[in-house]
C-alpha cells in the first residue's frame, strides 16, 4: 500500500491530512464502520491521539456489540467520462481481459503499490 498520508496505529489505517485553519494535522480511520477521528501538531501527537480515539471507537462498539471494521462487498459503480470507457474497454481487450479483470489489476496496482 502507498503508505503516504497515511499511518497505522494498531494495525488501523488512518489517513493524515492537514488543516490550515486550525493549524493541526488530522487522521481519521477510514477502514472503520463509523467515525474515528484525531488531531495534533506533530506525528508523536497523531500517534498517541489516534490509540486514544481509536481505543474509544473500539470500546463504545464492544459495549453496542457492533462490528468495528466495515465490511466491502466487492462491487462499486464507477463514472467515468466516455472516452476514457472507450480507451479502458481497448487496453482490457489488448491484454486479453474483460474490462472487469483489467480495472481490479489497474486499481489493485494504484492502491497497494
Amino acid at each position: 500500500m502507498n503508505t503516504q498520508n497515511t499511518m497505522t496505529i494498531d494495525g488501523h489505517r488512518a489517513v493524515i491530512t492537514f488543516d490550515p485553519e486550525i493549524q493541526m494535522f488530522r487522521g481519521e480511520f477510514l477502514e472503520l464502520n463509523g467515525g474515528a477521528d484525531f488531531y495534533a501538531k506533530d506525528v508523536r501527537g497523531l500517534q498517541r491521539e489516534g490509540k486514544i480515539s481509536l481505543q474509544v471507537f473500539l470500546d463504545a462498539c464492544a459495549e453496542d456489540g457492533v462490528e468495528p471494521r466495515k465490511s466491502f462487498s466487492g462491487k462499486f459503480s464507477l463514472r467515468v467520462d466516455p472516452s476514457i470507457h472507450q480507451a479502458a474497454a481497448i487496453a482490457a481487450a489488448a491484454s486479453g481481459k474483460s474490462l472487469n479483470q483489467w480495472a481490479e489489476e489497474v486499481l489493485r496496482q494504484a492502491a497497494l503499490a
